[in-house]
């Protein structure tokens, strides 16, 4: 047990750590990828002398990852970077068990917030690891007295490679960042079938509502779109998407969606879910049309998709009806329902992403950490992708795990691909 002063971290109860150990251990099953790469850097420490700030969600799946991430020699503090998606416990055993300082408690306000990111910062990085870019974001507005000495970050979430491309953009961020969302093992399967399974998951745990006939709402179409709106067909319900993108919404017309305006859904709509990363997709008007009983959610990032403060002037009261399920009673009778406080429902009603996807995710945040260490230098201060070998290799170590195997292209197969002579015969 490796115990470290209690003014380095601020976790609910320490003694939450064995049953922590115990989730941790759990999830480590279905993490196969991040395990070899543990393994590796256990013996190589290619993060030796380096820094690491992590603002992450605090779960037992980020728990493997942290614990990699210190085999890997890097000396890591880790906040949270969602109130509502702290295990407890987990952060109880990442400092009791491991040493690592972790600033995350479960359903901390605000201010709390913003002090545990102050206080990774406190750590003086020479790297970040970020899930929404607040980490990065306070670096740069805060604490600029320390940011030269970073020489790169990653990006876990699509929201957080949006607000680091704008601050390219700007010219005001001043390291290179790469952006894991972006790997296709990443954005194909933590997006798509992580979102997908888990934000159903924080529903039903939620609200216990039969989703089997229910209109259900999906509004954004990218890939945690589309993971949720196949999900949630594939639980007997009728999807309706919304999109402003027309590529996007043609693509959900092809899939076999009903796809119109928030404006007209809200009228149908049962059970209403944004994925977009975007403020007040679902809008006072919106609100307005809504039948009583109509459940919203929230899977995009930030807790500003839906708006709550429209909603809080449109209620007479609000009361807790179960955990994590909030009723506003309406001026003019109607009910509507927001769960986890329009927060990300997955996490904050349920336990986020299998494990098995965050494996590939995480393999990504770990690769490109090391990635950085020996590449930095040679980079701008841009947003960067993960580089695509480091893509194909977590695919085929996460094949070898599942113990399956592919084809590999032959000499000719090869060369006929890379020429141009061949043609009709």
């Amino acid at each position: 047990m490796a115990i470290i002063p209690a003014q380095r971290y601020d976790v609910k109860d320490p003694k939450l750590a064995a049953e922590g150990a115990r989730m941790i251990e759990w999830a480590a099953q279905e993490m196969p990828v991040l395990a070899q790469i543990r393994e590796r850097f256990s013996r190589e420490q290619p993060l030796k002398g380096h820094r690491l700030s992590a603002c992450l969600h605090v779960t037992t799946e980020t728990a493997n990852l942290a614990i990699t991430l210190k085999a890997g020699g890097a000396d890591l503090v880790l906040c949270a970077s969602n109130p509502l998606s702290t295990s407890d416990a987990a952060a109880a055993s990442l400092v009791q068990d491991h040493g690592i300082s972790v600033f995350a408690i479960k359903g901390e306000d605000n201010d709390t917030y913003y002090r545990h990111i102050a206080a990774a910062l406190e750590h003086h990085p020479t790297m970040t690891m970020d899930d929404g870019a607040d980490l990065v974001a306070a670096l740069h507005k805060d604490r600029t007295d320390i940011i030269g000495d970073v020489i790169g970050g990653t990006e876990e979430t699509t929201t957080g490679v949006v607000r680091l491309k704008s601050m390219a953009e700007h010219k005001v961020l001043r390291y290179p960042i790469v952006a894991v969302n972006e790997a296709m093992t990443k954005h194909f399967f933590d997006n798509r079938y992580g979102t997908g399974q888990s934000t159903i998951d924080g529903i039903i745990r939620a609200t216990n509502v039969l989703l089997a006939g229910k209109v259900f709402v999906v509004a954004g179409y990218g890939w945690c779109g589309r993971g949720l709106a196949m999900r949630a067909r594939g639980m007997g319900a009728h999807v309706i998407v919304t999109e402003v993108d027309p590529v996007r919404a043609l693509e959900a017309v092809m899939d076999g969606y009903r796809v119109m305006p928030m404006k007209e859904a809200a009228i149908e709509g049962d059970i209403f879910v944004t994925v977009t990363g975007d403020i007040n997709v679902v809008d006072e008007a919106h609100l307005k049309g809504m039948k009583s009983g109509a459940i919203l959610a929230n899977s995009g990032h930030f807790n500003d998709e839906i708006n709550l403060s429209a909603l809080d002037g449109m209620a007479e009261g609000v009361r807790t009806i179960r955990p994590s399920l909030e009723e506003y009673k309406l001026r003019d009778g109607r009910r509507l329902f927001v769960l986890g406080e329009g927060r990300l429902v997955n996490l904050a009603a349920a336990e986020g992403h299998p494990a098995a996807v965050m494996d590939m995710s995480f393999a990504n945040q770990a690769l490109s950490a090391e990635y950085l260490v020996n590449y930095a230098r040679e980079l701008q201060p841009r947003v960067y992708p993960v580089p695509e070998e480091i893509d194909r290799d977590i695919a085929r170590l996460k094949l070898a795990a599942m113990q399956i195997g592919i084809d590999t292209l032959t000499e000719e197969q090869s060369k006929y691909l890379s020429g141009w002579e061949s043609g009709t015969r």
